[in-house]
Formats: C-alpha cells, structure tokens, sequence
C-alpha cells in the first residue's frame, strides 16, 4: 500500500516535459470546437468519441489522434486547446510545462504555421501571466513524414524561433530511426535550438543510443526499454539524461500489459533520471495528477520517491536557473512540511 494519497499527490508541485497538445483536446472541447467551425466528425456523442479511444497500440492511437486534430483550424481553436490544458495545470498544481506541439499535422491541412503557434504561444502566455505556470515550448517533426518535409517545417519555423526553445521527433517509431532526421537535428543545432526525441517506447534501446549520439538530445522521451540494455543504463546513470516516462500512456499502449509490470521506480532506484508525465492525457486516461496516483496504486509509491521524481523533472526542464531554483524552493517547502 503507498504512503501516498490522491490529495496529497494532486498538491504536489509538479512539472511536466511530455505532452502533446494535441493529445490533450477533450471530446466535449472537440465537439464544441467541431459545431463552431462547421467541421463534420464521426461521433454524434461524447461518449461515443470515449469508446473509439479503446486502442491497445500506437498506430490505432495515432490514426484517431490525427482525425481528432481536423476541428483544430484557427488561431483562438489553438488558444483554447492549450488555455484548456493550463487550467488543468492549475487544478492539479503543475508549475512548469514544456509541451509539444505537431506543426505538420495542421500545415498538411492548409493551417499557416503562424495561426498555429500565435494561438498556442498566446495561451502560454496567459498562463504566466495569469496562473503563474512558466513554459518552454518544443516543436516536433513527424518522424512517419520524411526528413525534407521536416526541412520545410524548420523553415517555416523560423521567424517565430524565438518562441521555440527545442525541436522533438514523435509519431510511429517502427521503421523510422533516430537517424532518419540526423541532418535536419543538426540544422535545428545550428539555429541553437536544443533537442529531444522520442525514442526507446515501441522502438528497440538501439534508438535511444541513436538520439543520444546521432541527434545529440538533452532528453530523451519515453525511453523505458533502456531498461534491456546495461550499458545504456550506466551511461543515462553517469550522464544523468532525463527519461520522460508516461506511465498510463505506457500500459494504454501495452509497452507494459499492467501498471504493476512498470519499471519507472526501478529505473529511479538505479539512479536514472526518470521523470512522469502525461503524454495524451485526454487518450490515456489522465494528467500529472492521475500518472502520479496509478504507480502509487500499482508500484507502493513513497513521498520520498515522489519527490525525487519531480526533482528530476526541474534538473532535467529547459527554463533558466532562477525558475528551476524558485521550483526547488516551492518542493521542498511542501515535502519539508508533509514528508
């Protein structure tokens, strides 16, 4: 049985460094969304968008993900997305966020790129300003598209630069390696933006050595299956690279068949940098809150072991030295009056 409760968890400063915006657009926002831009969708219910949400592998995950995405057309459709999942960060006592957002997925529909991040950056905005969370933003490249179609996002990137702190890789990893984006990664470098990918989730370990040493990453994303590989794991242990974990993203994709198989407490007892973080929360049944509470359910989480998750989270975030020490202050003081 965990120490830990669910108020006790849901009170917990918290950051996260995996999310998709886009896996975060609720059915009742998808309908709201799909009635004022006229877009027709295939569900006459919210409750019938839920039951198309039983997938049990990525590529099912995916392919609604993506049909999901066509109510998204305009600057405010894009403000409300992101507006909705920072007020879910409030609630749930979230300080820092580094989300994801896919500019292929839109651009592929005819959006111009300006629409999408003016509406995602004005949100993050209101959301400093207004609810005190701070964020990075990271754009990501499609790795099922080629490697000249993420040229061309990196192109189109480039007068909003300045609101891009980093550039991901996501999508399917089968058949598509690190390495397929060596030369774009390297470009994105050059324009001195840092690097992340998902690697090491449904792809084999190999990938998150590839990421390591071909895409040069600060983190690595997912990486769970390091856990096969012993060398790898000294090396992240030495090197202290983050591990974005998602827990209920891991079992909803069978990575794991059950929370209780899950390696993440493991992982941290070898001193790796694992970090939890809700991935698609509005597909994978729940934000930091409902992450944090299914490995205590499942793993007997202590607070100790809490606290160092998310102690990971702040070393491994891209903000500056003062936000990461104001975030420290704010952990210890709540671990220091209820550990």
């Amino acid at each position: 049985m965990s120490e830990v409760n669910f108020d006790w968890l849901n009170q917990l400063p918290k950051i996260e460094l995996h999310l998709h915006l886009e896996g975060s657009l609720e059915p009742e926002l998808m309908f709201d969304l799909a009635k004022r831009n006229h877009v027709t969708i295939p569900f006459k219910t919210v409750e019938q968008v839920r039951n198309a949400y039983q997938f049990d592998n990525l590529q099912d995950f995916l392919d609604i993900y993506y049909q999901s995405a066509n109510v998204l057309l305009v600057e405010q459709d894009f403000y409300d997305l992101t507006w909705a999942y920072l007020l879910k960060c409030q609630q749930q006592n979230v300080m820092h966020v580094e989300p994801f957002f896919d500019p292929q997925t839109h651009t592929d529909r005819g959006i111009d790129f300006e629409t999408i991040i003016n509406g995602i950056t004005r949100a993050l905005n209101d959301g400093k300003n207004k609810l005190g969370i701070s964020s990075e933003l990271i754009m990501c490249f499609l790795r099922h598209l080629s490697e000249e179609d993420a040229f061309i996002t990196l192109d189109q990137a480039w007068p909003y630069i300045d609101r891009i702190k980093a550039v991901g890789l996501d999508s399917s990893e089968r058949g598509h390696p690190p390495e397929k984006f060596s030369r774009v990664f390297a470009k994105a470098r050059e324009l001195g933006l840092l690097t992340v990918a998902h690697a090491g989730e449904e792809g084999p370990a190999a990938y998150i050595r590839t990421a390591l040493n071909d895409l040069k990453v600060s983190r690595v994303d997912h990486g769970v299956n390091a856990i096969h590989d012993q060398y790898l794991m000294v090396d992240l242990a030495d090197k202290q690279i983050p591990l974005t974990v998602c827990p209920l993203s891991n079992t909803k994709l069978q990575v794991f068949s059950d929370m209780s198989e899950h390696t993440i407490l493991d992982m941290l007892s070898r001193d790796i940098c694992v970090t939890v973080n809700s991935d698609d929360p509005a597909y994978f049944g729940g934000y930091m809150t409902e992450n944090f509470v299914a490995i205590a359910e499942a793993l007997s989480l202590t607070k100790p072991q809490a606290k160092q998750l998310v102690l990971n989270g702040i070393n491994g975030s891209f903000t500056s030295k003062h936000r990461k020490q104001e975030m420290l202050d704010v952990l210890e003081g709540y671990c220091s009056s209820s550990l």
